[in-house]
């Protein structure tokens, strides 16, 4: 079954697009009842990476789940993308839905995107969960650093031109030889058709743009984020962790007041596609924590 994209769908959601901010987003919402949570793609990803946990949140919560600009089917962003970009239309995002505060839940290179909207617009984030991220000034530049077991794939799309020279036409090989394998401990968790579907976007022409802005971001803008840090988040934080151990919650813990964790032993970088059920299972008990505060 597809939606009008041409992309892949899952039963009980809605494909929708929004004009916002000069571009356009597309975005998936399930569930009539409950508080709203907006869960946040990272690389390389879409929204489909939640394909699992949406309608397990989905009973108890309305649950919306963007393409950010530059991802999926949102449209292709410029060469000159950034995380300032990301974050301003996601809030708009957050905004149009009018749906009220939300459970913001971000991963991996979305972390400074939906931080930047935990700190920049408090009035629209009931709380924040950062799934396997870390923050620029915080120590997530390292992450990059090859000498010192970083990904040779930061530096790649960071690098001006550089992606479309070396990925365009070899995004199945980079996804299911590479980006998949070298992260995920679950060999079943992404399947062929799963494979299929992040093909089909990453081979969009510019596909890659949104990345290569929110890497080239993550490696410059460590100043301003710590500015942005320098007034403790009083938002509940739920910092998830699963291949990158202590990291996530140790950053997080240096930027907001109030901070959970939760560690999925045993998987990898994609825990929602790795472990949904686990996943879900903490979420929606730190939604519900902060839900029965209101």
């Amino acid at each position: 079954m597809h939606p009008a994209t041409g992309g892949a769908t899952v039963p009980g959601v809605e494909h929708h697009h929004a004009r916002l901010n000069g571009t356009e987003l597309h975005y998936i919402s399930a569930g009539t009842n409950g508080s709203p949570v907006v869960l946040v793609h990272g690389f390389p990803e879409t929204w489909w990476v939640f394909r699992k946990l949406i309608p397990l949140l989905s009973e108890r919560h309305r649950v919306f789940v963007p393409d950010l600009r530059g991802f999926g089917d949102s449209a292709v962003a410029t060469t000159v993308h950034d995380s300032a970009t990301a974050a301003q239309d996601l809030s708009e995002l957050i905004e149009r839905l009018d749906a009220g505060p939300v459970h913001l839940t971000g991963q991996d290179v979305s972390g400074p995107t939906t931080f930047r909207v935990t700190a920049t617009r408090p009035d629209l984030v009931r709380s924040y969960a950062a799934i396997e991220t870390g923050l620029p000034g915080f120590g997530v530049e390292r992450l990059a650093d090859v000498a010192h077991g970083g990904a040779w794939h930061i530096g790649v799309l960071a690098a001006p031109g550089i992606p479309d020279m070396l990925l365009a036409g070899r995004e199945r090989a980079f996804l299911a030889e590479y980006a998949i394998p070298s992260l995920c401990v679950a060999p079943s968790a992404f399947t062929d058709d799963d494979i299929d579907e992040l093909v089909r976007s990453y081979a969009r022409p510019g596909a890659f743009n949104g990345a290569a802005g929110l890497y080239r971001s993550m490696l410059r803008e460590g100043d301003e984020i710590r500015r942005l840090a320098s007034r403790k988040l009083t938002t509940p934080v739920l910092a998830v962790s699963g291949r990158s151990g202590e990291f996530t919650p140790a950053t997080l813990r240096q930027v907001a007041e109030d901070v959970s964790a939760l560690s999925l032993d045993g998987i990898g970088h994609y825990t929602a596609m790795e472990a949904p059920d686990r996943l879900a299972d903490g979420l929606l008990s730190f939604y519900e924590k902060i839900d029965n505060l209101k």
